[in-house]
């Protein structure tokens, strides 16, 4: 007996309560959206006519556990985008399911954004990739065992692009305007909330990565299923396992997040404007 597929919905009936809980709050459409990782969560309040809202504002969003996570989401403009900010995510190894993981990127879809600037702490792996330094993703690995696209009715989305040509022009560019080194390349993700093994990065480091970290491969596939284009940049806050003889630590990474603060929300500054030209472009 064969059982007729119905219709997957682009955003499930959480998300439509999450979007019209937002909607009724705020008076903006934003056509660019920002995930803001462990120390960036001030950049929000660059943006002009700031509106913010707590998780506990607004339906099924989740509060982050993780130090550096505020969790608020927040809207305004620069450079005459119109902005959706998320400050802070979820993350699977606090005991989250992958939905939960990528509601608020599929909230940022749901209110209208047409491409997602996504950022990060990660690991690094190649040789050059050390504490304070950044990288444009380009590619990811997904080893995290999960899926946000599994489900009853599971839809084939193509990944050959997943990281947006056009974005990454736009971040090449806003590095070179501010004067900040940006590196390329592959970053894995996994599920944490370990750290890898020695062992384990050397896998790595073999199968093509060049930083590592426990977010944003899941966001990014949850975001190309909706047609939402994507860019990311990590920020790189500690040597990979192994490759120095310091001890991993969830402080220090925040440390050096902090410390790198400045030069990010520089090239993250920069970087909007030149996606904001993007999207006008492609109207």
């Amino acid at each position: 007996m064969t059982h007729p597929k119905t219709a997957r919905p682009s955003v499930d009936s959480r998300v439509s309560e999450a979007v019209a809980a937002v909607r009724a709050r705020v008076d903006l459409a934003p056509s660019l959206g920002i995930v803001l990782g462990s120390g960036l969560g001030a950049f929000a309040d660059s943006l002009a006519g700031t509106q913010k809202l707590a998780a506990s504002d607004v339906p099924h969003f989740h509060p982050t556990t993780v130090e550096g996570h505020s969790g608020t989401l927040s809207f305004g403009s620069l450079g005459g985008a119109s902005i959706a900010c998320l400050a802070g995510r979820v993350h699977l190894y606090e005991g989250h399911p992958v939905a939960d993981v990528v509601f608020g990127v599929r909230v940022l879809a749901g209110l209208g954004c047409r491409a997602v600037l996504l950022t990060n702490a990660a690991g690094g792996i190649r040789a050059g990739l050390t504490p304070g330094s950044f990288l444009l993703i380009r590619d990811h690995l997904n080893l995290t065992g999960q899926n946000p696209l599994v489900s009853p009715v599971h839809p084939f989305v193509d990944m050959s692009h997943a990281y947006d040509d056009d974005l990454a022009r736009a971040a090449r560019g806003a590095a070179r305007d501010a004067g900040i080194p940006l590196q390329e390349g592959v970053y894995a993700g996994l599920i944490g909330p370990s750290y890898e093994t020695p062992a384990e990065i050397r896998m790595l480091r073999t199968l093509g990565a060049d930083a590592v970290g426990m977010s944003t491969v899941l966001e990014v596939i949850a975001l190309r299923e909706l047609g939402v284009r994507v860019g990311a940049i990590s920020c790189i806050t500690n040597l990979a396992a192994g490759l120095s003889d310091a001890v991993l630590d969830h402080e220090d990474v925040q440390r050096t997040a902090e410390s790198t603060r400045v030069a990010f929300e520089k090239l993250l500054t920069r970087w909007v404007l030149l996606a904001g030209r993007v999207l006008e472009q492609k109207d």
